[in-house]
């Protein structure tokens, strides 16, 4: 049987139109932040931190390293000091070393929220469920992370896990932590409140930032220098002082980061909430992030730090 040209040409018609409206139609969107809006989960951390100096008070690592030395048949130790990265969700980290191989364990210092996991899968790579530490737990080449009681905990080798690096582990080794460390947490956990009164300088700058009163402080010296932190589940806010620092890696970077009218250098790095400036011997950091991010100007971060710089002056 012959088809009519005209029949052709009607369907042909139809389905170009039926194409059209398919992509007229509505795309499930995508969520775009303008130029500038800090998107990191944590802000740049001061160079040499690893908890050899450091807040004292109960951390995860010293409390496994003991039964690590024994399920691995290894030599496990632990530096005694925690810190915290000041990001979203704000984790207290730790160092542990398995065979001299620094394994960085942080556990949020807050109750964890729903988005916990996904944001500290971040640029992690390719993600695989692990079962054994529970439903919500996944894997990557870099890290483990998993729930254990109302806390998000994530397990980072320095060389990754199963990539063949020196300071690498693999996966049998990795998971052994992950689960040392999901029954260790619970009884381990910090008082969310841990202030020095240096710190309340700034709470008010602070906590007109985050829009309310401070849920989470971490407030420390490390070698002798500051850290002042304020936290709610959707903000956190870091003052961070550090000495003798030979250089300022931010600065590498390219493109350059903007000047900023602060410090000797000092530069504005948006797109991470961040203000970093040397003063003497001291580099100072000051940071802020949001959830969902909104832009953290320089006039802010100036505000935070402003009735710190005396000190830093000093």
């Amino acid at each position: 049987m012959r088809i009519a040209p005209f029949a052709v040409l009607v369907a042909v018609v139809l389905t170009g139109c039926s194409v059209a409206r398919t992509a007229d139609r509505a795309q499930p969107s995508v969520p775009t932040f303008p130029a500038g809006v800090p998107t990191v989960v944590a802000p740049p951390q001061a160079e040499g931190l690893d908890g050899r100096s450091a807040a004292d008070g109960p951390q995860v690592c010293t409390a496994i390293s003991a039964e690590l030395t024994a399920r691995l048949g290894l030599p496990v130790a632990a530096h005694s000091g925690a810190w915290n990265d000041g990001g979203l969700p704000a984790l207290d980290l730790c160092t542990l070393l398995v065979e001299g191989r620094p394994v960085t364990v942080g556990v949020s210092a807050l109750p964890r929220q729903p988005d916990a996991l996904g944001r500290l899968l971040t640029g992690a790579g390719h993600i695989a469920p692990l079962t054994e530490l529970g439903p919500e737990a996944q894997i990557t080449e870099s890290r483990i992370v998993f729930i254990t009681g109302d806390r998000a905990v994530r397990i980072a080798p320095a060389g990754g896990i199963d990539q063949g690096h020196p300071n690498g582990l693999d996966r049998a080794k990795a998971v052994t932590i992950a689960l040392a460390a999901k029954d260790a947490v619970p009884r381990v956990l910090r008082a969310a409140r841990q202030t020095d009164p240096t710190c309340q300088l700034s709470n008010s700058a602070a906590e007109k930032f985050i829009g309310a009163s401070a849920q989470l402080r971490r407030d420390y010296r490390v070698h002798g220098a500051l850290t002042c932190i304020w936290g709610t589940y959707d903000a956190t806010v870091s003052i961070v002082e550090a000495f003798d620092q030979p250089t300022i890696p931010e600065s590498q970077r390219v493109p350059p980061p903007r000047n900023a009218p602060i410090g000797s250098p000092g530069y504005y790095i948006p797109e991470e909430g961040e203000l970093v400036f040397r003063l003497g011997r001291r580099v100072v950091r000051v940071t802020a992030l949001t959830t969902p991010p909104r832009e953290v100007s320089l006039d802010a971060l100036n505000e935070i730090v402003d009735q710190m710089m005396p000190l830093f002056l000093r």
